[in-house]
């Protein structure tokens, strides 16, 4: 059966490519790479096999002509037994014949059909087949081979189901701003709209959502690709939650909330990127004044992280209750549905009530993650959530 083309092969190019037909693997049949090694495996043992058969035919020579050189020996003529065993030619030939096949198959069945399976997996793996699995088999370093193709298999279509998705939410995020900016325009071109103040204020609001969610995308793309730099500095907590709780003041003003801090004593400054940090507080700030009602509450505390300081939930990070700062954000809303604690920090996951993008708490994730720290969310036993991040005091890529 002929396998579809992917999504991403280029335009133009032959599908599947020349000189390459599909690969099977897994008792579908040999084919692609595979079945030529499987060839030369065979052609190998063949060729052994005639040189052992020619190494027989030259023993049993030389055993007969042993024996009628021997003194005593019977010299007759059709006496055809050689050697001092009574051994000839054929019966020499056919113990080679006999043990070699016994040799052949065993070796095949135990090397040649595991490693044709392999390289017919990797084929299918370069041609962009994610859904390759193998049976291991063979000797265990062959088994772990196949194990770990499977799990490369594995990991590289979950990788490619989770591009689409990204892909996907990422243009449904930019159709919006851009429709509303495209209707707001034409509108006024058509003389719907006056083009006074009001009007262009609410295209600027826009395009400042617009690019709030480029600058979110462009942090991602460079987490992803471990090229997002830090700036570090010595800076005490405090001063970092005073900046991202001033910054928030007027939006949590029209929203009726209360933003409180604490900072509790003995916590030392930390070696971290400063802008980053703020960031991170911001986005958990927002979120947690959207989630907040009207004569809410939303505190943000810091401490010295003891081990386990992550608590239940959802948490994430190699540093999970390492030593470090401890910042946490609590809010007086309804709090994180049970089926999404897991979830909370993947991308464009977001509540059907929420005006956010999605992408903060992943973006606040990348950055701990940077840090080398650790981030976590939980519900409180009030009734509201509380999302906190853990970094080192000095920086851990020294």
């Amino acid at each position: 059966m002929r396998r579809r083309r992917p999504p991403w092969w280029p335009e133009g190019e032959p599908w599947p490519p020349r000189g390459r037909g599909p690969c099977h693997t897994g008792g579908h049949g040999p084919a692609g790479t595979s079945w030529p090694f499987r060839r030369r495996f065979l052609v190998a043992a063949l060729v052994i096999m005639a040189v052992l058969v020619s190494l027989g035919f030259g023993l049993g020579a030389v055993f007969d002509g042993w024996q009628h050189s021997e003194p005593g020996g019977s010299g007759s003529p059709g006496d055809d037994r050689g050697g001092p065993w009574g051994w000839g030619p054929l019966p020499i030939v056919a113990f080679v014949l006999v043990v070699g096949g016994v040799a052949t198959k065993r070796a095949y069945r135990r090397l040649g059909g595991p490693v044709g399976d392999l390289l017919g997996a990797a084929e299918r793996l370069g041609q962009g087949d994610y859904d390759v699995r193998v049976t291991p088999g063979g000797p265990r370093e062959l088994q772990l081979l196949g194990e770990t193709i499977n799990d490369v298999a594995s990991r590289l279509a979950s990788a490619e189901e989770q591009r689409r998705r990204f892909l996907a939410d990422v243009t449904h995020e930019l159709r919006t701003p851009l429709a509303v900016l495209q209707s707001g325009i034409e509108a006024q071109i058509d003389g719907i709209h006056p083009r006074d103040e009001r009007h262009l204020a609410s295209l600027l609001e826009e395009t400042q959502v617009l690019g709030r969610l480029v600058d979110d995308l462009h942090t991602l793309a460079l987490a992803d690709a471990g090229r997002l730099t830090l700036h570090y500095e010595r800076t005490h907590p405090s001063a970092l939650v005073a900046d991202a709780a001033e910054s928030h003041a007027a939006l949590a003003a029209r929203k009726g909330v209360e933003v409180v801090s604490s900072v509790a004593e003995g916590v030392p400054e930390i070696d971290v990127d400063p802008t980053r940090i703020r960031q991170v507080l911001a986005n958990l700030l927002s979120n947690a004044l959207r989630h907040t009602p009207s004569g809410g509450l939303v505190s943000v505390s810091v401490a010295m992280a003891d081990s386990g300081a992550d608590g239940e939930g959802a948490d994430a990070g190699d540093g999970a209750g390492a030593a470090g700062v401890r910042f946490v954000v609590t809010d007086s809303g309804p709090g994180l549905p049970a089926e999404s604690l897991a979830t909370v920090f993947d991308r464009f996951t977001r509540s059907a009530d929420s005006g956010g993008s999605g992408l903060g708490l992943s973006i606040a994730r990348d950055l701990v993650f940077t840090h080398g720290g650790s981030i976590s969310a939980v519900n409180t036993a009030t009734g509201g959530a509380a999302i906190g991040f853990t970094v080192p005091v000095t920086r851990t890529d020294r």
